[in-house]
């Protein structure tokens, strides 16, 4: 495997002035430039020499140098900066075939189309759009061995909560449905430049064999977004947006009307779902909403 020596390749932040790679808030850059932390997040991730390794605004190249040190089969970097892009194609030179770099916007790209299997995503995701890429790769998590993503703090806890939680909501539902996510570690802010004002978190996203339930993601979506929608609210009030009879669609799903979102299970939220799926039957359309 083609390897270069991390010492003899030029320091971040030479690179980062040799490129005027300033840092911007509308691209939700914030740069880790300690080899050292990043090197940590590339271990999390476990072993790599057998994965294509998907990273996501790879910026001026940190955590790109620790997962070819670590020694992932091949990088595929996705990058929309062409300032980042410029530095990232030195350290091509320096890992022939090892560094494979895409220009353009995570969203509209599939990971899958751009690599090949085993794969896995490891990346200090740009916050603006993380949650938003989280739930797209949900889509084809089967096709991933696992995702190991940075997010803000409250966003991680978000991920792993458990019901009755303060921050169980419909993010914890739909991951959780499918892979099994575990935090890892933080990272303060002055870890980055420029320092957010949050703490940060790794987090570890292994996919499920199989959902934790049977379920249509697009029901799943549907009931999860009403049910949160008013979170202090019975279920038998917040379920109205769905336009079905609610006691009907409870009583289906064994859930009384009186419980509400933050106490049911991800089973529950999914025999929910499977009543919801089976009063609208074929005519269920999946509404774009945010995650609350």
């Amino acid at each position: 495997m083609n390897r270069a020596d991390p010492g003899e390749l030029p320091p971040l932040r030479a690179v980062i002035a040799r490129h005027g790679i300033a840092a911007r808030k509308s691209l939700g850059q914030n740069f880790i430039l300690d080899l050292n932390l990043t090197r940590r997040i590339a271990r999390a991730a476990g072993r790599l020499d057998h994965a294509s390794v998907i990273e996501i605004g790879p910026g001026p190249g940190g955590l790109t140098r620790a997962l070819l040190a670590e020694g992932a089969r091949l990088v595929v970097a996705i990058e929309r900066d062409p300032r980042c892009l410029a530095a990232l194609g030195e350290l091509a030179v320096c890992y022939p075939g090892r560094l494979l770099l895409v220009e353009g916007d995570a969203l509209a790209l599939d990971p899958v189309a751009l690599s090949q299997a085993p794969r896995k995503i490891v990346a200090n995701l740009p916050y603006n759009i993380a949650t938003a890429l989280l739930l797209r790769w949900l889509d084809r998590i089967g096709e991933y061995d696992s995702l190991t993503l940075m997010f803000q703090r409250e966003v991680a806890e978000r991920l792993v909560s458990a019901p009755r939680g303060p921050a169980y909501g419909r993010l914890s539902v739909l991951v959780q449905w499918l892979t099994e996510p575990k935090i890892q570690f933080d990272l303060p802010p002055h870890a980055f430049v420029p320092p957010p004002k949050v703490i940060s978190s790794v987090v570890m996203l292994t996919p499920r064999a199989v959902p934790l339930a049977p379920a249509a993601k697009p029901a799943l979506e549907r009931v999860t977004a009403a049910a949160f929608g008013q979170r202090r609210k019975m279920l038998r009030s917040s379920l109205k947006p769905l336009g079905v009879p609610v006691e009907e669609l409870l009583a289906a799903a064994g859930i009384p009307p009186t419980a509400r979102a933050e106490a049911l299970s991800v089973v529950d939220f999914c025999a929910l779902a499977r009543a919801f799926q089976t009063i609208v039957g074929s005519n269920l359309r999946l509404q774009p909403a945010g995650i609350p």
